[in-house]
Parts: structure tokens; sequence; C-alpha cells
């Protein structure tokens, strides 16, 4: 019955108004609102047909999205329904692989297709890493290098072009090109700045002659009328089949005079391939003799030749003109290694090589793809990595169809078919291909990807076939083990309270998922709550800013007329993406900031130095990027806000922005010193310690800057230090102190200084820092400061210090984390809960609940805990404590899972590896 109710349930449509023609208001406000929404129109005159008005009295042009339009987000990555097994599986698969192969290389990478839902580059570039690590062949090496580059984004830094090598053997393009195994760490140096180059005298060579080897001739080729004079056995060492022609059984074998004029190489090639036979080298030959000599090599089966050649015109192919050209040659005589270092140029220039149709000709069609494949060069990791970069850059285009394409092709693994046949799902979806889209999900559904069920009820829902889409997810929900996704995705296909339920249900298992506040609060804007929807939307812009949500929220603000708040979200959503086009794609951001900007207070450069040292000030982070992005419109190229802007957003945990304003303030750099100090924090953001510790010494050498001696200090900070380091880097400190700097920055070094005091046991001078810090309004060092009192054993003291924080602070999730640890178990449980309400990502406080139930001998409750935060953050740590607990509840099946699971995301994390040698033993 409940199902019949439900088909007649979803025969009618809701048509919600926003606000009444009732709401209306007057005075100055109404006369902005006109203002606004005439020049919008202006701007754009269609409007979307799938958008509701909003009555005219709010004045927005295109209304605001109803809840009818509202989608669920379908993640183009592979979700395991059971994560933490798939991770363990793998990782007992990379265990027993052996090491340095092509094998474990691809486990590597199928590691790295698991991991990429996570979000977290960190772990990306581990797995990228490790297959290059691992990769023998030319073509691995290749595509992996290029990789690694594009995931550093080194396209996007001034004066690098793409064949420069970053001094890391695992990206080199030279060490690419060279075939084998090599045992180098991720942190190896390659070789190929340091000049090898052999001096050719060539005054050695004569004509055809060599000076010490006067050979007499005994058999002269002719090409037309010209004669080459040859020695016929030095020709014939070529190959076995000139060895045969010259001195086997064939006519040639008797003959002194052999005519070559129909073999296909000029006058020019054969006297070289001639000098080859003497000296074996191709050194003072043009490009074109050599290509000659391939194709002689070829007709002749001169395998030393061709490969010579081979690598000789390899080496040449130095820019994308070159590439273009040698590549069909390449292609045509199979030379390996010319298309491969073709192909480099080409994978290296990525993703700006996506829109030349002369590059991508050679990757598109099934023709093309064959044409690789003869030499070697056409893989389901070649057409993965051009395929992600593809997707990245636009769903719908039809360079993304064609190459996702090319590689269901190459797809030969289960995971492999999976994975293609889910992402191709995603763009047929993107570009309304509804019935397509659904058997490419099916397909991958049937290849064991459970998560591809969404995607094949959303296509059945778009083909009108919406109560088939509720049954297949409510199907999915009762036979599995229900994971936040499952709920989401059928509260789309649910109506009425069924809906709501399902949506909460969704977020008690995933606190990360959008769409359920995105859906609440534009349920509440329907019901005319503008202010409770604001609030909904703000509990997850609170710990994961996303561009919609700041779009929704500044939707909001209009409505109510809260201009300046509009603008901020505004200006924060084009930090993160500078292209956003808002009003459904109608409408850029930087239009609308032009008109809003009318209707708030005007701030000159130092207003908004004053404006962000309050938001800074009071841990205002949204608040500080919208002050900054409101300076660089003024100062575009003022370096040193696009280094704070990078700041906020690697605190905001927004990586991937964070590091292209990191690359911005490189680029914008006037001098070499500030250079050298960003260059340092990408190279320290990207794993590389020491070559970062480098470019800090340098920068200090050229000038004594307070950012050089932080950045020296940090670095070296981040690794448990000894007395006598820790003396080290506190003299780097006070340096830096010394230094000219504005308070924001001075007050995060008295902070860290304040820190390494406190390690040192210095607990006077660490709360005489913490203090100077405070007066110049770094509010962070309350933290600090509490911790000194912790020390002291004045925990009321330092319980209090934490309380100013909260009071302080605009984002105090982790201050409310970090007061627990100063009051009873009873309020250090109110604390940590309300942590957890703000921000559900953090995981302190899922490991001290599940330790304090694990003290009260509650084990089952203790897991739980630890499991419902797994299941949406499989974090290293939660997993670790957790295959604790299973060891200690004798459970060695689900420890040692644990273990395995943590290790594929830490292969080296000390305490995991001891607890799993201790469980499987």
């Amino acid at each position: 019955m409940h199902g019949l109710k439900l088909v007649e349930r979803f025969k009618s449509t809701q048509v919600h108004a926003l606000i009444s023609p009732s709401d209306t208001t007057t005075g100055g406000k109404s006369s902005r609102r006109k203002f606004i929404n005439h020049k919008i129109k202006s701007f754009s005159k269609s409007k979307p047909s799938n958008w509701v008005s909003v009555s005219e009295s709010t004045h927005l042009p295109y209304g605001l999205p109803t809840t009818d339009l509202l989608e669920p987000f379908i993640d183009p990555h592979l979700k395991p329904i059971d994560f933490v097994g798939t991770l363990a599986d793998l990782y007992r698969r990379l265990q027993t692989c052996s090491a340095q192969s092509n094998d474990k290389s691809m486990l590597c990478i199928e590691q790295y297709s698991l991991l990429r839902s996570l979000g977290d580059p960190k772990l990306l570039r581990q797995c990228l890493r490790a297959a290059r690590q691992n990769a023998g062949d030319v073509h691995s090496k290749v595509v992996l290098s290029a990789w690694l580059r594009l995931e550093r984004r080194e396209d996007e830094l001034v004066g690098v072009s793409a064949m420069d090598c970053s001094g890391h053997i695992l990206d080199c393009p030279k060490a690419a090109l060279v075939s084998g195994y090599a045992f180098n760490s991720i942190h190896d140096n390659c070789q190929c700045l340091k000049d090898h180059s052999e001096v050719i005298d060539t005054s050695m060579f004569i004509g055809n002659e060599r000076l010490g080897l006067n050979e007499d001739s005994d058999v002269s080729f002719f090409i037309g009328n010209e004669e080459i004079k040859c020695v016929r056995y030095r020709i014939a060492a070529l190959s076995r089949v000139l060895n045969v022609m010259l001195f086997g059984n064939f006519l040639e074998s008797n003959m002194d005079r052999i005519d070559f004029s129909q073999i296909g190489i000029s006058v020019k090639g054969m006297r070289a391939a001639e000098v080859y036979s003497r000296i074996r080298r191709l050194d003072f030959f043009s490009p074109e003799i050599v290509l000659e000599l391939l194709s002689f090599a070829n007709r002749f089966c001169c395998e030393e030749m061709k490969s010579a050649c081979d690598a000789h015109l390899a080496s040449l192919v130095g820019n994308m003109e070159d590439a273009l050209v040698l590549i069909e040659f390449g292609l045509e005589e199979t030379a390996n290694l010319v298309v491969a270092s073709c192909l480099q140029v080409m994978l290296r220039e990525l993703p700006s090589s996506l829109y030349n149709w002369k590059v991508m000709k050679f990757f598109c069609s099934s023709e093309a793809r064959e044409r690789l494949a003869r030499v070697g060069h056409a893989s389901f990791l070649l057409y993965y990595f051009l395929s992600q970069v593809a997707m990245e850059e636009s769903m719908v285009s039809n360079i993304t169809l064609i190459l996702l394409e090319r590689l269901r092709e190459c797809a030969t693994e289960k995971w492999q078919r999976a994975l293609v046949s889910h992402q191709l799902g995603c763009v047929l979806l993107e570009r309304k291909a509804y019935k397509d889209a659904q058997h490419c999900f099916e397909a991958a559904a049937v290849a064991g990807h459970v998560y591809s069920t969404a995607g094949v009820a959303r296509a059945k829902h778009k083909q009108g076939q919406q109560y088939s889409a509720y049954k297949l997810m409510s199907s999915l929900i009762s036979e599995n083990k229900p994971v936040g996704w499952m709920y989401q995705e059928r509260s789309f296909y649910n109506v009425g309270r069924e809906k709501i339920l399902d949506l909460k249900t969704a977020t008690e298992l995933d606190p990360t998922l959008l769409f359920p506040y995105k859906y609440r609060a534009v349920a509440k804007v329907e019901e005319k709550q503008i202010r409770e929807a604001i609030l909904e939307i703000d509990k997850i812009i609170g710990f994961k800013l996303s561009p919609d949500c700041l779009e929704l929220r500044a939707w909001f603000f209009l409505v109510v007329e809260d201009y300046e708040s509009a603008l901020r979200d505004i200006r924060v959503l084009l930090t993160l993406e500078p292209n956003y086009m808002m009003f459904h794609g109608k409408v850029t951001g930087d239009y609308l900031i032009g008109l809003l900007s009318h209707q708030v207070q005007q701030w000159n450069q130092a207003d908004c130095w004053m404006q962000l040292y309050q938001r800074w000030s009071c841990i205002d982070d949204i608040g500080s990027l919208a002050i900054i992005h409101q300076m660089l419109a003024n100062d575009p190229g003022k370096s040193l806000l696009r280094f704070r802007q990078s700041l906020l957003l690697l605190r905001l945990n927004c990586q991937k922005a964070a590091m292209r304003s990191l690359r911005l303030a490189r680029n914008h750099s006037t001098s070499e010193h500030e250079i050298l100090v960003y260059e340092g924090w990408i190279l320290y953001d990207t794993g590389h310690r020491e070559e970062a510790l480098s470019r800090a010494g340098k920068s200090i050498l050229l000038q004594r800057s307070f950012e050089a001696f932080f950045l020296k200090a940090f670095i070296l900070a981040d690794k448990s230090l000894d007395p006598e380091s820790s003396s080290y880097v506190v003299q780097i400190l006070k340096e830096a102190l010394k230094c000219p700097s504005d308070g924001l920055r001075k007050g995060q070094a008295l902070n860290n200084l304040g820190s390494i005091y406190v390690d040192c046991g210095k607990l006077d001078l660490a709360a005489d820092c913490y203090m100077n810090a405070l007066d110049i309004k770094h509010t962070r060092a309350h933290q600090g400061l509490a911790r000194v009192y912790h020390q002291k054993n004045q925990r009321q003291a330092a319980y209090d210090e934490m309380t100013k924080l909260i009071e302080k602070a605009q984002n105090n999730a982790s201050a409310y984390e970090k007061r627990s640890e100063y009051c009873d178990q009873e309020m250090a449980k109110f604390d940590l809960d309300t942590a957890t309400q703000l921000d559900p990502l953090r995981t302190y406080p899922y490991r001290y609940r599940a330790a304090v139930l694990m003290d009260d001998q509650k084990e089952t409750e203790a897991v739980e805990e630890l499991t419902k935060a797994i299941s949406f953050k499989p974090d290293l740590q939660m997993l670790h404590l957790r295959a604790a607990f299973y060891e200690s509840m004798g459970n060695l099946t689900s420890a040692l899972q644990d273990c395995q699971a943590a290790l594929c995301l830490d292969p080296d994390h000390k305490e995991t590896l001891d607890l799993y040698n201790r469980a499987r033993d």
C-alpha cells in the first residue's frame, strides 16, 4: 500500500512561491534592489526557464533555486561500499607483488583511483610517486613523470617550460626516457643538469674515411649515377639481412656494384650509412639524415642502427613543434623512443595541449590509439591520465567523451572497467544522454561498483522513471550496510516526510554530504524562513567550504538585503573558483561584485588592512579571505597578499586553491629572494623538505627577511627537536622577529617561538612570547598560554584561557576541542560534542569518546564510535585505534584488516606496523 501511495504522490509536482507579493519593503533598500535588478538584467536578458521568479518586491532577477531543481552530486570517482576492506585488500596485493615491477606500478594507480574520492593531494602524490618508482618501461615513466608535473601545476609557474627539469629524478624528462628499474627514492635528485656531453672532434672525419681506419672499399652502391664506396663486411655487419644479401646465396654477394636506386635512401643517406657502419655514431649527421638511416634500418632489420637512430632523434625533441613533426616519423617507422619523447612533450604541456587539435588527433580516434599501440604507447595509464585532465577541464566536452571511450578500449581489469564505465556514465549524464548514461552505470555496477547504482537511478529519473529509481535505491539500502550517499540519493526520489527523514539519516551517516544541507536551506527559504536557511547552510560552510554553498548563502543574504555579507561570500567564492558564473551561469561573479560594491561602504587600501587585521585577530578566515580578495582587486600584483591568501586557504582545507595562490605569489614576486621563499613553500607543501630548506637559505643569503627566516624555522621545527636543534630554531625565529613585518605575521612567529619554549620546558619565556603575541592581537596565542598554565598545573587558568579564545574566534571548533583537555570528563564530553557538531571532520573527539568507552569496558560502543567516523573519514589514527581495540578484544582478523587499510594510507606508520606485526604473529 505504501508503494501505491508513493506512486500517486510522484505524479504531482509542487511549485513553491518563494516570497509572497505582500512582502514589500520601501525606502532606500528598495531603490538599491531596483538598481541591482536593472543592472543584472541589462547584462543578461535571457531568463532560465527552470528558475522560479521571486515576486517583484524582492527585485532578484532570477529568483532563487527551488528544492525541485536541486540535485545531489554524483562523484565521478570510485567509491567502494566497503572502503576499509578494499584498502586492506589492496595493501595485501601490494605486499605480495614483487618490488620494481609494472604490476606494482599499476597497483599504485589502482590505489590512486581509490583515494581520489578522499580529495587529499598528499595521498594522491604519494600514490603517483610510488607508481613512478616501480615503473620500468619508458612509456609508463613518461606518463607518470608528466602526471607528477601536472599535480604540482608547474604549467602555472612563470618562466618554467614544459621540458624543464625540477631536479627530482621521478619527474625528470630525461630520466623518463631511460628504460629499466632504478632504486630511486622520491627525494633523489637527477643528474640531467650536469654536462656529460662528450666533445666530438669532427676533424677526425674526412669525407668517407676515419683517420686510423683506412680500409679499402670492396663494394659500391649506386643511387642514380652517384657511387658510394663501402667496405662489404662492415655493411654486412649492420644486420643479418644485409649479411645474407652480401655473403649469402643472393646475386648481390657476387657483385661489386649494387644498385640501391629503388631502396628509398638518398646519396647523403647512404654515405651516412657507410660512415655509421665503421664508427657506429650519429652525432655529426643532421636530423633529416638520421631519419633516412632510421628508415634504412627498418628496411634491412638493422636493430643496432635503429636503436641508435631512435635514441638520437628522441634526444632532439625539445618542444611541441619538434614533437608534432617527429611523432609522425616515429609512428611510421615504429621508433618507440622517438614516439615516447614526442608524447612526453605533449603530456607535459597539459592541460593546454588538450585544446591543440594537432596534438589530440594522435589520441582521440580508435585508429590513432591503434597506431600508438603498435609502438607500445597506448595504455590504460596513458588514457587514464588524459581523461582525468579532460574531465577537470570540462565534464561535457567532446574531447572528454572521446578520451573516455579510448580509455574503455584499454581497460582490462575489473576495477578499470568499473572506473571507466562509471566516469562515462557521469559525463553522459552531464551531457543529458540519459539512456547511454544508464547503460554505462549499469556496466559499472555489474563490474562490482555498487555506487554506480546511484547513477542508474538518476538516469532512470531523468527518463521519467522516478518510482523505478526510488525502488532501486530502496532495494540497495535493504541489501547493504547503509551508507550516507544511499539515503541522500533515495531522498531525491522521495517526497514529503520520508524525504526529510532520508536527508536526516544521510547527514547522520555522512555529515560531509552537501545536498541535505542545501535542500533543507532552500526548503526554509520556500517557507520564508530566510534566517533559518542561512543558519542551515552555515553548518556545512563552517567546516567544508564549497563554491555552490557559498553561492546559495550569498543568494539568501541578497534576499534579506544584507549586501555586505553577500559581497563577502561572492569574493570568497571567486577566491576558490575565479571563473565561477552566478545566476545559473548567466552572470560573472566579478560583475556582481561591481554592482554590490555600490551598496556597501567603500574602503581604501589602508582601511582594508585595518579590516584584515581585525578579522584575522578574531579568526574569521572567510572574512579575511574576502578582504584580501578586495585588496588584490586594487593591487593584483601584490605577492604578499597572495601568500596570505594561501595561508588562509590552507587553514580552511582548500589545498588546491591554496597552492594556486602560492604559485601566483611566486609569479608576481619582483625580487629573487621573495621568489625563493615562495618556491620554498611550494616545495615544502609538495613533500620536498630539503629543497625547501635550501631555498630558504639562499633567500637569506640574498636578503635577510622575516619570511625567509620564518620558512627556515618552520621547516626545521616540523620534526622532533633535540635541545640543540630547538636552540637553533629559537635563534632563527629571533632573527625573523628582528626583520620588518606586520603584526599578523610577527604574532605567528611569537606563537611558534612560545611553542618551542614549552617543548623545552622554558615556561616563563613561553608565557612572555604568548603575551606579546596577544598584545598585537594574535588571538590564537590564547591556546599556547593555556598550554603553559596546564604545564604549571594551573588547570582552571588554562580552561579560562581557552574560553577567551572560544569567545573571540569565529571558527572555534578546534578551541572547544583543545579546552576539553583542561576540564573534567563531563565538561570535556560537552566540549568535544560541540567540536563534532561544528566540525565533524575533526577526529580527536571520536577517538577520545571511544577511549572513554573502552575504559568503561563498553567495547562494542567504543568500536561503533570510531566506525561511525571512519565510514565518512577513513583516517589513519582512527583506523589504528580501532585496530588496537579489536586486538584487545581478541578479534585479530578485524585488527589486521584495519592495520592493512591504515598502512595503505601510510605504509611507514611505525605504530601501525608494530601492531600489524604483533597481530599477524
